[in-house]
């Protein structure tokens, strides 16, 4: 890490906001004119939308992650966590993968740490369930649902086999209804390879405590999804809430049950509680408080932005509605970002502050391989599209809305790929623990068994003395 006298423009967090702040500001900086210092647990981005395609194989795992010190090459990158911020002094501590921490000094500080599942204290949910925050979480979910269908093939057990072959979603917003419709549609094709499973054996169940699904796309979208879902064979529980799952018996508060090996959570997010510790002024839920200008209240040199910070939604104000915040999603935190990263320059050059307002341009979902739904606004027109046209609106927003033109050429690969190519169902359910079968094979026999061979042994060798 370089000990350089120019101010120094700290960033923790390198996600959506983290990353394309730092671009911003890296851009608009002169030569000299700052250091810049990104920190994050994670060396990569990941491109959170992408996630349900990539649990599907529709996408490379690689695909769908930003390698931060490749797209930030005139940056510092620590890999670390900042566990605290002294903002008398103006340093940070950081938490190093390995070692001790340490302290980085700073002039300007993004506060971009995002969002974390939000959970609550359901019995056997911390151990039995599964997220979708991160690219490991949907690797691991691929490799999952795949090698209980080997379990549910191999098998006489029928216990065992139905266990395998339920599978239970929690959270019927972008992220539920996205990763259910994406891993429904990979287990169906799947099918075709299991000779003992038909699609008519597996059960998804789809669980939400609101009334409707996908409420981002509104309420004529998400009927048809809703409905579309359910022809699919899904099993829709509404105004429902999972009140237990130890041991995988699911229990909802409607009396339905079922025992899976397979419940994943996407019941919505928190901010990170990390911003908890940092002594910034904090809204209700918990974001950090900051005004039109994306500056946190009550400060000049520190900003923040998207899923961790609670940022006053103008152009929904302007339309009357009072009190209104922007919703944490990828349109709002890119949009953010830039103005951000316009703002550290502004305010490092004595400028004024320029005000964050965005209208949204709506919104888009896929349920699986060709089919989708898109709200486009165009003004105060609102344009709807379901089926295959949704799926292909979807497709092309975030294709181009990935960061970096070498991550967009590898996405429309993988997808122009798989236009042609059969979909891969093989399941790397070793990738998890890649060292298990060398250790195995390694590992000091043990006494008992080391006993065991050396009986062996001198019985062979009686037996040849007698013999001869």
């Amino acid at each position: 890490m370089s000990t350089t006298e120019r101010p120094r423009i700290l960033v923790v967090g390198g996600g959506y906001v983290g990353l394309y702040a730092a671009r911003r500001i890296l851009k608009k900086m002169r030569y000299g004119e700052a250091t810049v210092t990104v920190v994050d647990p994670r060396s990569y981005m990941t491109y959170q939308p992408f996630l349900p395609e990539a649990a599907a194989g529709s996408i490379s795992p690689r695909h769908v992650v930003v390698p931060l010190r490749r797209v930030l090459p005139k940056a510092e990158v620590l890999t670390g966590r900042v566990t605290s911020i002294d903002q008398d002094r103006k340093v940070a501590s950081v938490a190093p993968l390995v070692g001790r921490s340490y302290e980085v000094p700073f002039d300007y500080l993004v506060v971009a740490l995002g969002a974390v599942s939000r959970t609550f204290p359901i019995p056997g949910l911390a151990e039995q369930g599964i997220g979708m925050k991160g690219v490991e979480e949907a690797i691991g979910l691929r490799n999952h649902v795949l090698e209980q269908l080997d379990k549910a093939d191999s098998t006489t057990d029928e216990e065992v086999r139905r266990k395998a072959l339920t599978f239970v979603f929690v959270g019927g917003g972008f992220a539920g209804a996205e990763t259910i419709g994406e891993v429904e549609d990979m287990a169906r094709d799947a099918t075709k390879y299991y000779p003992n499973i038909t699609r008519d054996d597996m059960r998804f169940v789809l669980v939400d405590v609101a009334d409707k699904i996908l409420p981002e796309v509104g309420p004529k979208l998400g009927e048809w999804g809703l409905e579309h879902l359910k022809k699919r064979g899904v099993e829709v529980h509404l105004k429902t809430s999972l009140t237990s799952c130890v041991d995988g018996h699911v229990e909802l508060s409607n009396g339905v049950t079922a025992d899976s090996h397979t419940i994943v959570w996407t019941a919505g997010v928190k901010p990170n509680p990390a911003v908890a510790r940092f002594g910034l002024p904090l809204g209700p839920r918990g974001h950090v408080d900051t005004t039109p200008t994306l500056q946190v209240a009550g400060t000049d040199y520190i900003w923040s932005a998207g899923d961790n910070a609670q940022v006053p939604d103008l152009a929904a104000r302007a339309a009357g509605q009072e009190n209104a915040w922007c919703p944490p999603n990828a349109q709002h935190a890119l949009r953010q970002a830039k103005v951000l990263g316009d703002n550290v320059i502004s305010g490092m050059r004595g400028f004024p502050q320029k005000e964050y307002k965005h209208a949204s341009m709506g919104a888009v979902a896929g349920l699986g391989l060709r089919k989708g739904v898109a709200m486009i606004k165009l003004g105060r027109m609102a344009f709807r599209f379901r089926g295959r046209l949704g799926w292909y609106l979807h497709r092309g927003y975030h294709g181009m809305a990935v960061p970096t033109w070498n991550r967009k050429i590898r996405v429309f690969a993988d997808w122009t790929l798989g236009l042609f190519l059969k979909r891969e169902v093989v399941s790397l359910g070793a990738m998890e623990h890649p060292r298990e079968e060398f250790y195995e094979a390694a590992a000091p026999v043990s006494a008992a068994a080391a006993e065991r061979a050396g009986g062996a042994s001198g019985a062979n060798e009686k037996a040849k003395a007698k013999a001869g």
